[in-house]
């Protein structure tokens, strides 16, 4: 076993003098060492029931014969970093998340893991640790939350802040919803970035059936757990590692997937980082290959009224990726976490869509085309992102005036303020990976673009991202971003900018002469950066067309 490296031998009598330290025993020393990995925290609504979760994975590691031993890990809540300064911590925390449990699991050698996240990027930064180490390996979230009152969800508060400037609802009603639009522990309720990932991994194969929708405070969800706590140990027997899971053939289930469920576009960022740690290239040109081919069967939150929940009763993503697999979509050779194919998985459960109102049938879908589509053109000729399910009709076609922004603050003041008009076209600038740093979301803008009912009027562009809760023209990721010399840092006030969604094209209508011109006289905006952290991100973050990731040279 790998953990005779620190357990076994004469050698080793120190190391096993301070694992009795510990109180364990002799027989449990003797065990396969399964490492826990759990976020567990008092600040994000996501982890704090995790305690629970991982009490259960304990007990099932136990069940199997191993020896559980638990150690903590970070994790940022989006929804409280959104619009001030801490939101610049969220995607870095990605790799500081992944870094920490290699360290971990390397100081320490665990024979097996299981990984217990559950919100934004905690689900990729573990998911990186897990191809990294390729030791045998489980990831089991904490589950999504039920929506609130009425079918609210953090999307509605975050929406009702521009309703309440424009007079449509009253600072008692929207006190109200604060209430109760968040009712409990989980990943807020929608097909936002945490559960669009926390469903990915359960269709990669690294987390089991039932990890991406089953509610986090019910009775399944700890099963669910126990259940990942004694298949770690099959994976362990049968020495099935993620890397004998994550294959080409799964990289394209993850992404029919994706363009099937209408994921965040976050998913852009943090697959094609959780692949390259198994050697495999995942590009903007793959997802929206697959996006052309791929029909798009739900409008969960915030693209429609459902919820993970209701998607849950309807089948889970064991549903979808039966209705997908009758057409084709799926190979379901692929291995799982279960140590089972995708196919005897989908056999085993009976899988099927039981409620077509919330999974459309591949033969009647919402679109013919996946939820994200990768635009180009002068503007972004390394590509731009658009979740396009969550588009209005009438915005998948536009040209407008640009409205110049350096930051989200001054944009967002402006759209409060009633200074955007409907035809406008926001450019946020100087917040991607580089030039943030760190890549904010931009949720505080697209809702109070939605909230001011001017969501089917004006398109936002940005080299900064959005949340998975963002809707209406949100076109984010523009490479190179504008830190780096991009075309979005020499757009100007009033130049017309032309979106063409269904033909990929994003073009500011300026001649090139006149863009060389601008070009010569650009000079990278000096920014103060006060954090160490944020300094070394600055210096070794990839572009966000290559997922984010940090350069090693």
């Amino acid at each position: 076993m790998r953990s005779t490296k620190m357990t076994g031998g004469l050698s080793r009598a120190p190391h096993r003098s301070l694992l009795y330290a510990l109180g364990l025993t002799r027989e449990e020393i003797e065990r396969p060492l399964v490492g826990v990995v759990n976020s567990a925290n008092e600040i994000v609504p996501g982890h704090k029931h995790l305690d629970t979760i991982a009490a259960a994975v304990k007990a099932g590691v136990r069940m199997a014969g191993g020896t559980p031993i638990e150690f903590p890990s970070i994790g940022v809540c989006d929804g409280l970093a959104m619009n001030h300064e801490g939101m610049g911590m969220s995607l870095p925390s990605r790799e500081n998340i992944a870094d920490s449990i290699e360290i971990m699991a390397t100081a320490h050698p665990f024979d097996a893991l299981v990984l217990i996240p559950n919100c934004d990027k905690s689900v990729p930064g573990m998911l990186m640790a897990m191809l990294r180490l390729n030791i045998p390996a489980v990831l089991v979230s904490g589950g999504p939350m039920f929506a609130g009152k009425g079918g609210t969800d953090l999307i509605s508060v975050f929406e009702a802040v521009g309703k309440v400037k424009r007079g449509l609802m009253s600072e008692e009603e929207l006190e109200e919803m604060e209430m109760c639009a968040c009712p409990g522990c989980g990943s807020c309720a929608g097909m936002f970035t945490a559960n669009s990932m926390n469903c990915l991994s359960e269709t990669i194969g690294l987390a089991l059936p039932g990890n991406g929708t089953i509610p986090a405070p019910t009775a399944a969800r700890v099963r669910l757990a126990n259940t990942a706590g004694r298949k770690v140990m099959e994976l362990l027997k049968r020495n099935i590692t993620p890397r004998d899971i994550v294959t080409k053939q799964a990289v394209a289930n993850a992404v029919t997937l994706d363009m099937a469920l209408g994921c965040s576009t976050n998913t852009v960022l943090h697959l094609p980082a959780v692949f390259r740690e198994a050697g495999l290239d995942l590009n903007l040109d793959i997802f929206d290959e697959i996006s052309r081919r791929t029909p798009n069967l739900c409008h969960l939150s915030p693209a429609g009224h459902h919820h993970i929940e209701d998607l849950h009763a309807a089948g889970g993503i064991p549903g979808v990726m039966a209705e997908l697999a009758g057409a084709g979509f799926i190979d379901t050779a692929c291995m799982t976490a279960t140590g089972k194919t995708v196919g005897e998985n989908l056999a085993e459960l009976k899988a099927r869509v039981v409620d077509h109102e919330v999974v459309r049938p591949v033969s009647d879908p919402y679109s013919k085309h996946g939820g994200i589509a990768v635009l180009r053109g002068n503007l972004a000729p390394d590509g731009a992102v658009v979740k396009q399910s969550a588009v209005a009709p009438e915005m998948m076609t536009r040209k407008g005036p640009a409205r110049v922004f350096d930051t989200e603050e001054a944009a967002n003041a402006a759209i409060l303020d009633g200074a955007i008009k409907p035809g406008d076209v926001i450019v946020i600038r100087y917040e991607g990976p580089r030039g943030g740093p760190g890549m904010r979301e931009m949720l505080s803008p697209t809702s109070n673009i939605a909230g001011m009912g001017l969501d089917k009027d004006v398109a936002l562009i940005t080299d900064g991202r959005f949340s998975g809760g963002s809707r209406g023209a949100a076109i984010g990721h523009v490479s190179p971003e504008a830190a780096s010399g991009g075309a979005i840092g020499l757009v100007q006030e009033g130049d017309t900018i032309a979106i063409d969604i269904p033909n990929r094209s994003l073009v500011l209508e300026v001649s090139e002469d006149e863009l060389a011109r601008r070009r010569a006289a650009w000079k990278r905006p000096e920014k103060e950066l006060k954090s160490p952290i944020l300094r070394r991100y600055a210096r070794q973050v990839a572009s966000a067309a290559n997922g984010a990731v940090l350069r090693e040279e």
